[in-house]
């Protein structure tokens, strides 16, 4: 187990957020959450990577999550927000060697380290191009470079936490991008996904879970937790669901 988090409730103004949240997260496994919008996704990472605070208990690999160094923690958890407000007029490359600025490591050592991550992320033909013209498929891109970036020298327990990756990008970057969140928890890491397409979580995420006014509604593998119904319980849509003909995880067709 890399996270807990127990009792984790979250109120604005008068809305309940998350209520009494427990949940694990494991190294070697992509989880993604599910959810309308407004459900408490993106709020339940906001909870696990410390940018907000709640009630409740949340651990890393076994210590309370104050109890680390920032240092440590800046090495060892990398947050992909769902937007940034970066508008300086520095280049890509500028840009993802900013993920180095928590490495202890020489500047030749970051730029090889940015420029493996560009490549990872299809960006390093941009490297020279100014950061505000790119368009916001290429910036999220950019951004998923930097954080790799920024925990590439953690030898473990790595955790990468992903807020809508793929809203802005093209049918070939989100597989791509999924495949390399894929393959980053088969190598080990922890990574968790907040994404809105069921069919891409059906298709990549090794456990689901499926938040609904706050609350889990369904925590289990795609096939357990991609059924129809509790896709129309949640989302209110009927849908028809089908094993892929090849792969054999679940298809929803609206």
């Amino acid at each position: 187990m890399s996270i807990d988090i127990r009792g984790a409730s979250l109120t604005m103004g008068n809305k309940v957020l998350l209520d009494k949240v427990n949940l694990s997260f494991n190294p070697s496994e992509l989880t993604i959450i599910l959810g309308p919008n407004g459900t408490g996704k993106s709020s339940l990472l906001k909870l696990l990577s410390r940018e907000w605070k709640c009630d409740g208990e949340l651990s890393l690999y076994g210590k309370r999550a104050h109890e680390w160094k920032p240092e440590l923690l800046a090495q060892s958890v990398g947050i992909l927000p769902q937007s940034s407000s970066l508008t300086f007029g520095f280049t890509v490359r500028e840009v993802v060697e900013l993920g180095g600025l928590a490495l202890s490591a020489s500047n030749h050592e970051i730029q090889e380290i940015a420029t493996y991550n560009m490549t990872q992320t299809d960006v390093l033909h941009l490297s020279e191009r100014l950061y505000p013209s790119l368009s916001g498929g290429e910036k999220q891109r950019v951004h998923l470079a930097r954080v790799l970036t920024q925990i590439s020298k953690a030898e473990r327990n790595t955790v990468l936490m992903l807020d809508e990756p793929t809203s802005a990008l093209d049918i070939g970057h989100q597989h791509k991008t999924l495949r390399l969140a894929k393959r980053m928890a088969k190598e080990g890491s922890t990574v968790i996904a907040v994404i809105h397409d069921l069919n891409l979580a059906a298709q990549y995420g090794d456990r689901i879970i499926m938040l609904n006014k706050g609350n889990i509604e369904a925590d289990g593998t795609p096939d357990s937790v991609l059924n129809a119904d509790n896709i129309e319980s949640v989302y209110g849509w009927p849908v028809d669901v089908m094993p892929h003909p090849q792969h054999h995880y679940p298809v929803i067709l609206a």
